[in-house]
């Protein structure tokens, strides 16, 4: 009779065991992006994943899925927000329709270097924060594309030059572009930039240095303008139930490597994009200024559509760039 409760008593502790959570087990979040891993965005993301890594002594995992792998790159947020991935990194424009505020580094020619961009991060992170607290979501960096510059198969001398061509657009502001500039819009992903040339279908794009080093477009494309159009900007976040559900030194940690992989990578864009700009000179791209007459005529273009963007996200847009030009 003793052995018989004795021998309960080990079964039951045994199963108790099994089935009580181990306080010690590593936590995985699952990161999807839009990106290719060996871009700049995706090699500062592998250095984030490594760092809270190492914080966190292994205690939480970062698991990256790159190039749309795990959810396409306009529907990332979604999928963060509904829990199919704890963290995600999409382009800002990506979210304009649910949080338009997010559209202001893609309105052009508002910033002309990335000591703008950065200064113009600053004022519009408070409200990008609060608006993602709404979805359930967390913010935790964004780093900027190099300036976006055009890219052309043929020689553009005037505004003419862009009538009966088709422009790679992909978000409702370049969409906008292409059409106040004559083009038909094209609505072609990032990873499928070389498709949608040797295809075809398209003539043009405004795009930076490194998308086009990446695609390898001088297969097709011969012309690139250094118009320094805007700064785009992939911001990376995380559900923000899965980031309350860490312990508070590992929140910490998060937060620390985050800053760190912001500061990295502004320094990584910048370099990627002198690396990128050689990279098409040296396959035969011709990369100059944009003729006089015609950049004049963009910026009045950028200017139209600057007012027609505060119009269309009303007072807060004031909240970004009241105090960006009044630094």
């Amino acid at each position: 009779m003793k052995r018989f409760v004795m021998a309960a008593l080990l079964a039951a502790g045994a199963s108790f065991a099994q089935n009580t959570p181990n306080p010690n087990a590593a936590t995985v979040w699952k990161l999807a992006t839009g990106y290719r891993i060996e871009s700049f965005h995706g090699k500062n993301l592998t250095e984030f994943a490594h760092a809270v890594d190492r914080a966190t002594n292994g205690r939480l995992r970062i698991e990256l899925y790159p190039n749309s792998s795990l959810a396409k790159l306009n529907d990332i947020r979604t999928a963060v927000q509904e829990g199919k991935a704890q963290a995600g990194e999409t382009i800002m424009s990506s979210m304009v329709k649910e949080i338009p505020i997010a559209g202001a580094d893609s309105v052009p020619f508002v910033v002309s270097s990335y000591s703008d961009a950065l200064r113009l991060w600053q004022v519009q992170r408070p409200g990008i924060e609060r608006a993602m607290a709404a979805h359930g979501l967390k913010v935790l960096y964004a780093v900027p594309w190099p300036p976006q510059g055009l890219y052309s198969k043929k020689p553009i001398a005037t505004e003419m030059d862009f009538q009966n061509t088709s422009m790679r657009t992909y978000n409702p502001s370049t969409v906008r572009i292409a059409q106040l500039l004559g083009a038909a819009p094209v609505d072609v992903p990032m990873v499928d930039v070389a498709t949608a040339l040797a295809q075809g279908r398209m003539d043009n794009m405004i795009t930076s240095s490194v998308t086009g080093s990446e695609n390898k477009v001088w297969s097709h494309i011969k012309h690139y303008y250094e118009i320094n159009a805007w700064f785009p900007k992939n911001i990376v976040f995380v559900n923000a139930a899965a980031f309350k559900a860490l312990a508070p030194e590992m929140q910490t940690s998060v937060l620390q490597a985050s800053e760190a992989a912001q500061t990295r990578g502004w320094a990584l864009s910048l370099a990627a994009n002198l690396d990128a700009t050689n990279d098409l000179k040296n396959n035969g791209i011709k990369v100059e200024r944009i003729p006089r007459e015609l950049e004049v005529k963009l910026k009045r273009l950028g200017e139209k559509f600057s007012r027609e963007w505060v119009r269309s996200v009303g007072n807060e847009a004031n909240t970004i760039f009241v105090p960006y030009y009044a630094q």
